[in-house]
């Protein structure tokens, strides 16, 4: 009997703590996702407003010298043209018309012109019937009418004029400037052709970048010097003209071949000409690639280093806590089997009396054996042998029964799920106070209005859950006290079981401690921990326990538990 019992009192296994592991991997999972997600994502928007920063900073310093400079190219051609158009202004009213309409005075001007400012080719006189009466240059054009010409309008009614560039006579791409004046036979006009040579000098020496292209274009975007990326002179610009381009506007369009650009535009004073600096968006682009894949770098490496961080802390923690819960079920199993040894020791002593009654049967019944075989030489009757035998083995057999239903109370069962009988189970914890009950005559009333229904559900812990509540309504009730058990179905997959004594009762601020750790209403006794375990059970078990109390009326305790599927 001693192996058995030591057998029976073994310490629990660690199952639920093992049954729980996909609890904690859960945990761990949404502790590494919460945790990432609260760092990682800050970090990306951070990244991608200093990544957005650094572009337009970065697109502001590299597309700024294409506005500088094409201000500056803007500022070079006006002076370039405004000095020129001063030339022959100061040229007209210093000579006049008697002077200028002298050829060879006219050739000794344009030598002047030539030696001074540059860019002249050629001097023209004209009246004002259209008629170039005077002329110096490389080519024999005196005489020669203007007349339907339009320039020649427009100088008529502005007094200053620039042509766009053009062939004409020459074959070579060149432009015109004008100025009038009035002589003493009317108004005339002196007229400059300028080589276009000087204008691509002036536009040419933006080219500062590889990437950048520089370029005269008119009103109607005809090219007016040549084009690194669209050819020469009076060619097409594939590039749409803007109608009314803003001084130093800086847009972004594409061309006919569908390549985005970014292009400054500079309109000219007083001429036709719209100065153009561009540049590939891609050219510009090229110098983010390196800080942008250092920068990816940087956020590749954070991230990995900030999950290495969050998924060893959520381990190392999840570990920690995993430990801290197989150590509290652990001190659980032990107080629920300290706690179930002590509601057996309260009750030791009418399982003594129920020992005892049957041991006095068994040694009466051999003593009066044995004086029957001693005193008589011959053997008994065989029926009176037999009556005695058969008393000795019941009363032997009623120990066994006793024993064996206290070590089943007594050792620690591994949990097992099975189809229990509540009605059958209650019984069997009521017999151990079934002597208690009669000596104190405790009246114990079963009130079941149906059949009682069967549960899937551990035994042993719902024999001292049920043990653990019946301790407590012995002790609350007085002698001669009712206590009334009940077990009803409150819905198809709930049964509650009530159980229910007209003791002392709980006092209104006390109920709500009732399931708290070493709260005990007994004076002079308990430990508090009875109803704490009891609560702790039922929850394991998928049940809920409430209580109800009235002083000096009563307790109800009421255990609700799920039934289950019965087993085949």
């Amino acid at each position: 009997m001693t192996d058995e019992l030591n057998q029976a009192t073994s310490p629990p296994e660690k199952r639920d703590a093992s049954a729980s592991g996909g609890r904690y991997r859960k945990t761990l999972i949404t502790a590494v996702l919460s945790v990432s997600i609260v760092t990682i994502v800050p970090l990306l928007i951070m990244t991608g407003i200093a990544d957005h920063q650094y572009r337009e900073v970065l697109r502001a310093e590299s597309t700024r010298p294409m506005v500088r400079f094409a201000a500056i190219g803007r500022q070079s051609l006006e002076s370039f043209l405004s000095e020129h158009l001063s030339a022959l202004d100061m040229v007209v009213r210093e000579r006049g018309f008697d002077q200028l309409r002298d050829s060879r005075r006219l050739r000794e001007v344009l030598t002047n012109l030539q030696r001074a400012f540059g860019g002249f080719i050629d001097l023209g006189v004209i009246d004002d019937n259209g008629i170039q009466i005077s002329y110096a240059g490389p080519f024999e054009l005196e005489g020669r009418s203007y007349s339907e010409y339009d320039w020649f309008s427009e100088v008529s009614m502005a007094d200053v004029y620039v042509s766009d560039v053009f062939m004409g006579y020459r074959n070579v791409p060149h432009f015109v400037i004008a100025v009038q004046d009035v002589g003493p036979d009317g108004a005339f006009v002196l007229r400059a052709t300028i080589d276009t040579d000087v204008l691509n000098r002036l536009v040419t020496s933006l080219l500062v970048q590889p990437s950048w292209d520089a370029f005269l274009l008119n009103r109607d975007g005809i090219l007016q010097t040549d084009s690194r990326r669209y050819g020469d002179a009076l060619e097409h610009c594939p590039i749409p003209m803007q109608t009314n381009p803003a001084q130093g506007a800086l847009v972004e369009q594409e061309d006919e071949s569908g390549e985005t650009l970014l292009v400054s535009y500079a309109a000219i004073e007083r001429s036709p000409f719209v100065l153009v600096l561009l540049s590939p968006r891609e050219a510009l682009q090229a110098g983010w690639l390196s800080p942008r894949r250092n920068l990816v770098w940087f956020l590749a490496i954070s991230i990995l280093l900030i999950l290495a961080v969050v998924t060893g802390g959520s381990v190392y923690m999840l570990n920690r806590a995993r430990e801290s819960d197989l150590k509290r079920l652990s001190y659980f199993h032990k107080m629920e089997y300290t706690n179930k040894m002590a509601a057996l020791g309260r009750l030791s002593a009418g399982v003594a009396h129920e020992i005892n009654n049957p041991l006095s049967i068994i040694t009466e019944k051999a003593g009066l054996l044995k004086d029957l075989l001693m005193l008589s030489v011959e053997l008994p009757p065989r029926g009176k042998m037999a009556e005695l035998v058969n008393s000795v083995l019941k009363s032997a057999e009623r120990c066994g029964g006793i024993t064996h239903r206290l070590l089943g109370f007594a050792k620690h069962m591994e949990v097992q799920r099975e189809s229990i009988d509540l009605d059958e189970l209650i019984r069997q914890v009521l017999d151990f106070l079934e002597k208690e009950a009669s000596y104190r005559d405790i009246q114990i009333v079963f009130d079941y209005p149906e059949e009682p229904p069967t549960v899937v559900s551990d035994r042993g812990q719902l024999q001292q859950v049920f043990l653990n509540i019946i301790n407590n309504a012995f002790a609350a009730v007085k002698d001669g006290g009712h206590i009334q058990i009940g077990i009803r179905r409150t819905d198809e997959d709930t049964v509650a079981v009530s159980i229910t004594d007209d003791g002392v009762g709980v006092a209104e601020e006390h109920l709500k401690h009732i399931f708290d750790p070493f709260f005990t209403t007994k004076k002079g006794g308990g430990t508090g921990l009875g109803l704490s375990i009891t609560y702790g059970i039922v929850q394991k078990l998928g049940g809920q326990i409430t209580v109800t109390s009235e002083v000096g009326k009563g307790t109800c305790f009421t255990v609700a538990l799920p039934m289950g599927q019965a087993f085949a």
